[in-house]
């Protein structure tokens, strides 16, 4: 694979998925589904800020982008072109690496109260994330 494959790909399917992705977030970590305890996890105040700041939304947008690209980069270096196999891709990239990742940092970070649930809360996220992205990029080709 090479990086020719960017102009191969689906843009809008890689748009859309990464909005996906990040809509999942919101819901995700908002207080009513896993939020309160991912912040009593990683030991933040539980009041609501002020103010948040554009990088609290412009940093996870990017980053749901460019996990979001190589997975598409992946799909179609895969031939994934179904549904299914999106699923199936999204699953492969969210427990074979966002998985690990996030298992690792919270093994080793001792400055949070509950830091393997901190890290199981956000690993839980990538997985149903990557999940529908791929399911988003699969379909879409």
């Amino acid at each position: 694979m090479n990086l020719s494959v960017l102009g191969d790909l689906n843009w809008s399917a890689v748009v859309v998925a990464t909005i996906a992705y990040f809509g999942l977030g919101v819901v995700w970590y908002a207080e009513y589904a896993f939020g309160r305890a991912y912040q009593r996890a990683s030991g933040q105040d539980l009041s609501p800020p002020e103010k948040r700041s554009a990088a609290a939304v412009a940093v996870p947008l990017f980053t749901c982008f460019v996990i979001t690209l190589a997975t598409a980069m992946i799909g179609h270096a895969s031939s994934t072109d179904t549904i299914m196999e999106g699923i199936l891709l999204g699953l492969v990239v969210g427990i074979g690496v966002a998985v690990p990742v996030r298992m690792v940092t919270g093994s080793y970070d001792m400055t949070k109260p509950a830091p393997m649930t901190f890290a199981a809360i956000g690993a839980g996220y990538h997985i149903v994330g990557l999940t529908l992205a791929g399911a988003i990029l699969g379909q879409w080709v």
